[in-house]
């Protein structure tokens, strides 16, 4: 039995299939503008492991996952530019170059990450018209209104809007009164919006000229790939208080019923015990990680060893600390693959059931490692602890069966050349370039170790 945290009850819930042996699920994707960080890839490991112990128990899983392409604006709500636009100016490119670049880098992060990928990826600029029809259900039930700049949704026509972030619909701001007095309620929201002449992703709707708005078109996206009733939907913590409670709102509005039976959110990545951000310089990416040596699965099992559910605190110390156990982890389990030794098959039971028993509690991950490490350390070698550990990784996804790399094959290409170089250098005799060299080097996190025959290089 899977036991899931439900953030709309608040409450650990049995996981009860509505179609049988089928899972159905939606994940929120990237707004693909920018480098994806490693905070925005959390979402995408608790995915992934969401995914994989229901697989384990046995499940199918149909899953959708969005791509936002359109209509995400920059305060996260109606206002500001789109973030597709703006980034277009700023790197002087259309935005459909923009989203083609960006949805790469990031479905390339996955692949690094291991990541059970779901079976639908939905790019929000191919379901215009989809999220059109769904906005007209919404207007044929009175939960519409035009104003100057769109079509939004009445948020007072919605009895339970503000249960799943706890809103109180008494307790405003007068700031956000003042964003726009023409809405009816400071918490009603645009379904679509009107653009100027020179905006590029626009498109003709009933309403108007303009573009959908952020929040319908995971309604949309959700309905069309999933139908009108599914099990779990996921995304970030960021995502519970505007977009995901305007998302109920409209969809179980249009579509007459809960449309989501689980809602379940990943907490945020801090980052050296305070927040990421681009101007702190901290937003670090899955390929600067790599730069600096590691494997982007030590950053999974990094965030692994932590509830999905709770804060985690990034430093490249723990990073450190997890790529040396990563190593550790797949050379032991290399060392029983060839053992001969015979387990008490009620002790193999015994693992196996104690591994289940925490993955299926809200996917507790730290306990699950936990019960790993124990087996591997302290069974004999044999074939059989290997195979149950193997077994085991269906969760983990940490490809445990795949040999270490050695110290030369982690070192990245840049520093292999400027050592190259440095040693050339050397050899010319150029003591200054050879120096300038290895302080390069020395400053990017990596030291140069010469030998009788030539030169290593070791991560610091």
């Amino acid at each position: 039995m899977i036991r899931l945290y439900n953030s709309l009850t608040r409450t650990n819930e049995e996981l009860k299939p509505i179609n049988g042996d089928l899972v159905k699920m939606y994940s929120c994707g990237p707004t693909v503008y920018m480098h994806p960080h490693i905070g925005n890839m959390r979402a995408y490991i608790f995915m992934d492991t969401l995914r994989r112990v229901i697989k384990y128990n046995g499940y199918r899983v149909l899953g959708c996952m969005n791509i936002t392409d359109v209509g995400h604006l920059t305060d996260d709500a109606d206002d500001g530019e789109d973030k597709m636009e703006k980034s277009a100016k700023r790197e002087n490119k259309s935005p459909y170059e923009i989203a083609k670049y960006y949805t790469d880098i990031f479905l390339d992060n996955l692949k690094m990450l291991n990541i059970d990928i779901p079976e639908h990826i939905t790019k929000a600029t191919e379901y215009v018209p989809q999220m059109i029809e769904f906005i007209k259900k919404l207007e044929e039930k009175g939960y519409t209104y035009i104003i100057d700049d769109g079509v939004y949704f009445d948020v007072s026509k919605f009895k339970d809007y503000g249960k799943l972030s706890n809103k109180n619909m008494d307790e405003i701001g007068v700031a956000r009164v003042e964003e726009n007095s023409q809405k009816k309620h400071p918490f009603d929201f645009a379904l679509w919006k009107f653009v100027p002449e020179n905006h590029i992703m626009k498109w003709d709707s009933p309403w108007g000229v303009g573009c959908p708005g952020w929040h319908i078109e995971c309604s949309a996206m959700g309905y069309d790939v999933l139908g009108d009733h599914f099990d779990i939907h996921t995304g970030g913590i960021d995502h519970l208080p505007i977009h995901h409670e305007n998302e109920i709102a409209q969809s179980n509005c249009a579509l007459g019923h809960r449309v989501v039976e689980i809602w379940m959110h990943n907490e945020f990545v801090l980052v050296d015990g305070g927040k990421m951000g681009k101007s702190l310089g901290n937003c670090y990416t899955l390929e600067q990680l790599k730069e600096k040596g590691f494997d982007p699965l030590a950053f999974k099992l990094f965030c692994l060893n932590t509830n999905y559910g709770k804060t985690i605190n990034f430093t490249f110390d723990g990073l450190k600390a997890s790529q040396s156990t990563l190593e550790n982890l797949k050379k032991i389990v290399a060392e029983h693959k060839n053992g001969s030794n015979t387990i008490d098959p009620d002790k193999l039971k015994k693992y196996k059931e104690n591994f289940l028993n925490a993955v299926n509690d809200n996917l507790n991950t730290p306990l699950a490692l936990g019960v790993l490490f124990s087996m591997l350390r302290s069974e004999p070698k044999s074939k059989q602890i290997y195979d149950l550990a193997i077994d085991f990784d269906r969760v983990f996804g940490l490809k445990l069966d795949e040999e270490i790399k050695s110290e030369s094959q982690s070192i990245p290409d840049e520093i292999k050349d400027l050592a190259g170089k440095r040693w050339q250098a050397k050899q010319d005799k150029d003591w200054a370039l050879a120096d300038k060299l290895r302080a390069e080097v020395t400053q990017k996190g990596y030291q140069i170790l010469d030998t009788k025959d030539g030169y290593t290089i070791k991560q610091l």
